[in-house]
């Protein structure tokens, strides 16, 4: 990412992401990056010690903690299955009708592409990595919005928790809302992103 913002020679940025994505610009601002001016952190996946996913309810526990076991992993990773898959995703809405069918085929061809499921069984391996991170936040001088959906994966405590490491952060939280609140709930959280950047 900011190899990105280098290249492109971007200045005065506002960066913006979701889950791992929002833990991402937090580490980039928590460097003092001087292309950075403003941070939005969208259900941060900072907590639980990587296992966030696993609350997605029981095909999202055991996608997590079998894909920790070598070999059985891989197998059942690679052999992808589009049930078990919905399953996952609808753990992650707080309305089911957020994922429209084009959603969930996209979503699972997306999964299908050569070396996929190795990336994502090394995201489950080495999610635990991304709670340490938390205690960069310390050093964020830029104005940093943090954006909850009030039915995420991560408890109010953790939650607390972020948004306590983060000098002078401001919390939202959207009602009706889950992990994917960006497909929950997009005007509202296009509002929040507008505004504040």
């Amino acid at each position: 990412m900011e190899g990105f913002l280098d290249k492109l020679d971007l200045k005065d940025v506002t960066l913006a992401g979701i889950s791992i994505g929002g833990v991402i610009p937090l580490i980039i601002a928590a460097k003092q990056n001087p292309r950075v001016t403003k941070v939005i952190a969208i259900n941060p996946y900072d907590y639980g010690n990587g296992t966030g996913l696993a609350r997605a309810g029981a095909f999202a526990w055991l996608t997590v903690n079998l894909g920790k076991v070598p070999v059985l992993g891989e197998t059942l990773t690679r052999l992808r299955n589009p049930y078990v898959e919905k399953r996952v995703v609808l753990g992650g809405v707080a309305d089911p009708s957020a994922i429209t069918p084009g959603f969930g085929e996209q979503a699972n061809a997306s999964g299908r592409r050569p070396g996929h499921y190795q990336a994502f069984l090394n995201l489950l391996r080495h999610a635990y990595l991304w709670d340490e991170q938390r205690q960069l936040y310390g050093e964020i001088k830029v104005p940093v919005l943090v954006v909850y959906g009030d039915h995420d994966w991560s408890h109010i405590d953790e939650r607390q928790r972020t948004v306590a490491a983060i000098p002078n952060a401001k919390m939202e939280t959207v009602p009706t809302a889950g992990r994917f609140l960006s497909l929950d709930q997009p005007k509202r959280l296009a509002d929040l992103i507008k505004a504040f950047a």
